[in-house]
């Protein structure tokens, strides 16, 4: 049991998802900072000081903190946006390398098509 945890956990995928949540989580980080230091007092510029932070809907004795989601929808707006440009940035730089020369054949891979090719005109010889 144990070897196979530790197969399963070594496998590819799985290391690949745990880098990349920490990788997210970093870069979650990046863009608050970016958002809360940079954007929004740039856009408070226009607009005037944008923090919804301080709306607060009460009802009886239950605070519903809607400004404090509303930043965290503009938030991840702004996350989702700069992840869209990267991944159009990393597929146009993948798209510009030139492709690989196709693999010559293995030996092997020559023998089985000389063997379909006889198989074929067998097909078509008995037709």
């Amino acid at each position: 049991m144990l070897k196979e945890f530790k197969q399963f956990i070594l496998r590819g995928n799985v290391v690949d998802l745990a880098v990349g949540v920490i990788i997210g989580s970093a870069f979650t980080t990046i863009v608050k900072s970016l958002t809360d230091n940079i954007i929004s007092p740039f856009l408070g510029l226009f607009l005037g000081k944008i923090d919804f932070s301080s709306w607060i809907i009460t009802l009886g004795s239950a605070e519903f903190k809607v400004g404090t989601f509303i930043n965290a929808i503009i938030n991840f707006l702004i996350i989702a946006f700069v992840i869209f440009v990267m991944v159009k940035l990393i597929n146009k730089f993948l798209k510009t390398q030139p492709d690989e020369a196709p693999a010559t054949p293995s030996n092997e891979e020559i023998y089985l098509q000389e063997i379909r090719d006889l198989l074929k005109k067998q097909t078509t010889d008995e037709s």
